[in-house]
């Protein structure tokens, strides 16, 4: 059996009973980083085994857990946080334990775009959610697909490209569109800006150190 487990995104206080039982019951869990789960482990007087499970060692790794799995053992795989297999490991294990016949059970919880998008104050009814956009190959036509999408785009960023990719979204939906940029989620200094591309870009251009996971909400084109 494999459980993929939700884990908070920041405050350590957003995690189901169910999730905790379920780790607890497990026979293995496997992380992304032991290092990182460790916090929340112990919070929770969580003794499992752990393992190292990430993008890096998939491959490598996904048949000895799948050989477990298939010998009768319960593995829960969880991320630094978030939900497995959202812009995390998570969907290569998932497929693996499918195709040898291992039941997989998806546990609702925690994810950053939710939160971001109802928070954003833009439609969504209708969304799209792009993930983290290419870094290079592949990135200016992302851009202009997401430029004229009709539906609410989501997508993720890291901290130190946030100015450069709001820039290039100026280039390709104009100054005008309406965007919201949710910072540090359910942490001490949760921010969530709202406003005009131009305004939005205008403001975190005063930051001297822009910290913390970024998720950006992007209004749809008009149609």
């Amino acid at each position: 059996m494999l459980y993929l487990v939700p884990t908070p995104i920041g405050n350590l206080e957003d995690i189901t009973i169910r999730a905790v039982r379920v780790l607890r019951e497990s026979d293995l869990i496997a992380c992304e980083d032991t290092r990182t789960s460790g916090v929340l482990l112990s919070k929770y007087g969580i003794d499992t085994p752990t393992t190292s499970y990430h993008d890096h060692n998939e491959r490598d790794k996904a048949p000895h857990l799948v050989k477990r799995m298939r010998a009768g053992h319960q593995i829960a795989l969880i991320t630094d946080a978030g939900s497995p297999g959202i812009s995390d490991p998570g969907f290569y294990l998932a497929r693996a334990a499918r195709e040898a016949g291992i039941e997989v059970s998806a546990l609702p919880g925690p994810t950053a775009f939710v939160p971001a998008l109802t928070a954003s104050a833009l439609p969504s009814d209708r969304f799209v959610f792009e993930g983290f956009l290419p870094k290079k190959k592949g990135r200016q036509t992302r851009l202009k697909s997401i430029a004229q999408e009709p539906r609410t785009v989501v997508f993720y960023e890291s901290p130190h490209r946030l100015l450069r990719t709001l820039d290039a979204l100026i280039d390709h939906c104009g100054p005008n569109r309406p965007v919201a940029v949710a910072r540090e989620l359910t942490k001490t200094y949760e921010e969530v800006r709202r406003g005009t591309l131009q305004e939005v870009l205008s403001y975190f251009a005063g930051y001297e150190n822009i910290r913390g996971e970024i998720v950006i909400v992007l209004g749809g084109a008009d149609v």
